[in-house]
């Protein structure tokens, strides 16, 4: 790919602190690809060799139960590290890594992740930030599982969704990448028959439109309703 223009990276949490001169040291030690959709870039429990930065695209989060089951943790927008073991004391990969879209990633060798944080006002502490706010993410979805009905879960999944990636378009948000129903149903510890009977129940109420691996919700507050659940008398 193309030299990238370090202008492009100025905006970005790690690297908002930096001078121009600095950001272009980083990106002259990165290399760059681009990953068609559901493809992995790294695994679960794999060797941590490289950490990330997601220019464009997104990417899902998926761990594996001691089950064998697959659940989705989260998705992480562009913008944002991924893949920062080091950050956390791990030598290897927490989760495993896969393109929710068409995605272009930066990444560098693991052994400048020290370089980075000690030389680089703001790298390593605005890292630790997102870091904090994914944890506290999981921990709401953690929440979520033990308290909430499965209706609920699912609508609060889709506004996690239109929040973080949503595209606004006349006829309602569409959630802007590619998600399938079994998708969801690894987002809220639910099966695909009863991911795929709710979002037909709330087709057909006008609430959200579903099909073809896209999701667009057509009533945001009354998805929100769902999400609280049915007030106590």
């Amino acid at each position: 790919m193309q030299k990238l223009d370090e202008s492009l990276l100025t905006h970005l949490p790690p690297f908002a602190k930096l001078h121009r001169s600095q950001i272009r040291a980083i990106l002259d030690q990165a290399s760059s690809k681009r990953f068609d959709p559901e493809l992995t870039v790294f695994s679960e429990g794999e060797t941590a060799e490289r950490f990330y930065m997601l220019l464009d695209g997104y990417i899902r989060v998926i761990r594996i139960t001691p089950d064998g089951e697959q659940v989705i943790a989260l998705h992480i927008p562009a913008g944002q590290l991924f893949g920062i073991a080091p950050a956390i004391g791990r030598e290897s990969y927490p989760a495993t890594a896969v393109t929710a879209a068409e995605s272009i990633i930066l990444s560098w060798p693991t052994r400048l992740w020290t370089d980075f944080s000690t030389n680089y006002d703001g790298f390593a502490t605005e890292t630790y930030k997102t870091l904090g706010s994914r944890i506290g993410e999981m921990n709401n979805r953690i929440l979520e599982m033990a308290t909430q009905h499965v209706e609920q879960r699912v609508a609060n999944a889709l506004l996690r969704l239109i929040n973080q990636t949503g595209r606004k378009t006349e006829n309602g948000v569409e959630i802007d990448f590619p998600i399938t129903r079994q998708n969801i149903s690894e987002m809220t510890g639910t099966t695909l028959h009863t991911v795929s009977r709710l979002l037909s129940a709330w087709q057909k109420q006008g609430i959200v439109e579903s099909q073809r691996k896209r999701v667009m919700v057509r009533q945001p507050h009354q998805l929100v309703e769902l999400a609280q659940g049915p007030l106590s008398s």
